[in-house]
């Protein structure tokens, strides 16, 4: 049954489909209208899913939301799945994971194409200057109302603030949620002081590399398995992490090429996980383009099938209520630093400034989808900008 309205202005879409139907329809349309990266996407999911058709309440999505922050993966992917599994059980799972990438993966795969034949990536760039404030706007939206669900008492503000201090100064995201977590445990002050101490000392766990002068399609495959099992949260922890490994120790990528993938992975709807599909091709054609795809997304679809079943369970669980609560304090902490983050790196000249009042007037004065602004702002900076203008200046 699909969750009561949540809050006033909430639109409950009684739809008569099924609701496997339901879910496919839904992620296959953000799979190519969600631009903007992880944080975005988990904003048009909270809009589509909590306040447009109402299948589960904030509560409920921020405990979906705190599980695909602690599990290894893409989080925006994962959250798609776990609602697909709310809402169309197993089958549901697997929809919602399938309909959001594939999408993603066609439209990369086929700009991976095109880069190999000689163009370039000018287009992409383009849509990037224009969706990038958008994005402002609608993480915005979306982190509102879950800052009031999730910051409710002053033990969950305090932790917020503990988690924007300690991912400001480098320590990994993964580290900042378990420790908020295990710190809403235990309400006196020595908690947040051992989270903060902890948090000091946390390290990240690296996939060892190595050399492999000419990958072969099983290299290809067990090198994004490896990885997508050890990363967590935003894709953006994918360029320092490929840099590294594909770069510089194994040398199967040159710089540009490198900086060109995560371009396109950013600026395209979708998971930017699939910046595998896009290495994977330059490495070896459609091929290892598919192989590296599944290869980065399969531990994905795992993790979130084995925790899917327990989140239920969880909520009826005092301890684990403890900790989720934590968990989703630092959760809604971080996609505050990283929309602080964005503002500081788009919000330099003032077209992005105008970009950012219109859109702001649309999401939230006209109510229109975040999904369709995001979509015209890549159109406009497509004519804007694109390769038949002169442009960005």
């Amino acid at each position: 049954m699909p969750a009561s309205p949540v809050g006033a202005g909430t639109l409950s879409v009684s739809s008569p489909r099924h609701p496997l139907l339901d879910v496919i329809l839904l992620f296959t349309r953000l799979g190519f209208t969600a631009f903007g990266g992880p944080a975005a996407h988990v904003a048009l999911i909270e809009r589509e899913c909590v306040q447009r058709r109402a299948w589960l309440s904030r509560e409920q999505f921020l405990d979906l939301l705190g599980i695909a922050n602690l599990i290894p993966g893409p989080t925006s992917t994962e959250l798609a799945m776990h609602v697909g599994y709310h809402r169309a059980g197993w089958l549901g799972l697997t929809a919602a994971g399938v309909a959001f990438i594939a999408p993603a993966a066609l439209i990369v795969g086929l700009l991976a194409a095109l880069y190999v034949k000689g163009a370039d990536v000018t287009l992409i760039r383009a849509v990037m200057l224009a969706v990038q404030p958008v994005v402002l706007v609608v993480v915005l939206d979306a982190i509102l109302p879950l800052a009031r669900t999730a910051l409710k008492t002053p033990q969950m503000l305090v932790i917020g603030a503990v988690s924007i201090v300690a991912v400001a100064v480098g320590v990994p995201a993964i580290a900042v949620l378990l420790l908020a977590g295990l710190a809403s445990l235990v309400t006196h002050r020595t908690a947040l002081t051992a989270m903060i101490v902890t948090l000091g000392a946390a390290t990240i766990v690296a996939a060892q590399a190595t050399s492999a002068p000419a990958p072969g399609g099983w290299h290809v495959f067990g090198y994004f398995v490896r990885t997508g099992s050890l990363l967590f949260g935003s894709g953006y922890v994918l360029l320092p992490v490929l840099e590294h490994d594909l770069v510089q120790h194994r040398a199967w990528l040159t710089s540009r090429q490198l900086v060109d993938a995560i371009a396109v992975g950013q600026a395209t709807p979708g998971p930017v996980f699939t910046t595998a599909t896009f290495v994977g091709y330059l490495m070896g054609g459609l091929p290892f383009a598919i192989v590296a795809t599944v290869g980065m997304f399969l531990p994905a679809f795992i993790c979130s099938a084995l925790s899917a079943p327990y989140v239920r369970r969880l909520r009826t669980w005092a301890v684990a209520q403890r900790f989720l609560a934590g968990v989703n304090a630092a959760a809604v902490a971080l996609i505050g630093w990283v929309l602080v983050s964005l503002g500081r790196e788009v919000l330099v000249a003032p077209l992005p400034m105008i970009i950012v009042v219109v859109a702001a007037a649309l999401v939230f004065v006209a109510r229109v989808n975040s999904g369709w602004v995001l979509a015209g702002a890549a159109l406009f900076g497509a004519l804007m900008w694109g390769p038949a203008s002169s442009g960005p200046g």
